[in-house]
């Protein structure tokens, strides 16, 4: 008999019934996962893939038959692993297929914010060309032979500086839990301290994960670290940054501008003052949105769902050990 599984995230066609040839499909929408259906099947329910999804102890209760949890995403702060391990459940995400893809949109906020390229764009079609050249008041700042600061030497934050160091000759500091032996040779990037990043930095940006220890990781103190020219950049998650101290530092001009694809709640409210500065770049957390990115997150999230429940190793497993307790 097959397994039950619970999907709750729109997938392609495709995929869902890749998914049905294995797995009896319940397919549900974050919006009513509070429905007295959704539980229902929960109970039943061998594995859960989706995204965004808070699997906590309260889920978990009342998720008897759990073996897999499957993030389509390379976050997984929405699980608790302590607890999902405890219980002897897999977790997996979606690291690797993504990392260029976010890598160029990072380095797209870069240089859209460095440049003004979304304040031009709007001055250009509302008809305010009228002198050439432009005034210096609407000239951004260059990008290139510029220091580079970034938090997190993982994947992403190594395809960044990539783009950083070969495209645009940028200098580059990190601070990361571990040194990158492979960045610092093949792109110069130098380890300092936390504080020397801020203060050094011409461009700080932040690909860090989210846990309990970094929400709030940068704040009113590091923003007054920084150079009153520089520009802070966040495409990770929204919660690291304490962001009435990050509206703060753009209103009393201790930094230059920021550029940011992520939001302490999304979507961002309508009101946020962010959303009123010229001198910030909003995205609407589109990191790894292209079809192909996407598809191949979705795709790798459902292969992780089949070996998980057919007995064999999910390929990017989160929690290894919890193999050690299978045996």
């Amino acid at each position: 008999m097959k397994q039950e599984i619970i999907l709750y995230k729109k997938f392609p066609e495709k995929l869902i019934e890749e998914l049905k040839k294995h797995f009896i499909v319940h397919i549900h929408t974050l919006k009513n996962e509070m429905d007295p259906s959704f539980y229902d099947d929960l109970q039943r329910a061998s594995g859960i893939i989706g995204s965004r999804l808070e699997v906590n102890r309260e889920l978990l209760n009342r998720a008897p038959n759990l073996k897999i949890v499957v993030n389509t995403s390379v976050g997984y702060d929405n699980f608790d692993i302590k607890e999902i391990t405890k219980r002897g459940i897999m977790a997996t995400n979606t690291p690797d297929v993504l990392t260029e893809t976010v890598a160029d949109t990072v380095f797209g906020l870069i240089l859209a914010t460095a440049r003004r390229i979304p304040e031009m764009d709007v001055y250009v079609k509302a008809g305010n060309w009228d002198v050439d050249p432009i005034p210096e008041s609407l000239f951004g700042v260059d990008v290139h032979h510029k220091t580079l600061g970034i938090i997190g030497m993982g994947r992403i934050g190594a395809a960044i500086v990539r783009r950083a160091h070969l495209g645009f000759k940028m200098n580059i500091l990190y601070h990361n839990r571990s040194r990158n032996a492979q960045a610092e040779k093949e792109y110069n990037a130098q380890y300092v301290d936390f504080d020397a990043l801020f203060q050094k930095s011409d461009f700080v940006c932040v690909m860090a994960p989210l846990t309990k220890e970094t929400v709030h990781l940068i704040s009113k103190r590091e923003f007054q670290l920084m150079k009153n020219t520089a520009v802070f950049i966040n495409a990770s998650r929204g919660k690291l940054v304490d962001e009435g101290a990050l509206v703060e530092a753009l209103q009393q001009k201790e930094i230059l501008a920021a550029g940011l694809d992520v939001y302490s709640e999304e979507p961002v409210n309508k009101n946020h003052p962010l959303l009123k500065m010229k001198n910030v770049v909003t995205l609407p957390h589109i990191g790894s949105a292209t079809k192909k990115t996407r598809y191949e997150m979705m795709k790798l999230g459902v292969e992780n769902l089949i070996k998980g429940l057919n007995g064999e190793v999910p390929p990017t497993l989160i929690n290894k050990e919890v193999l050690k307790e299978r045996r």
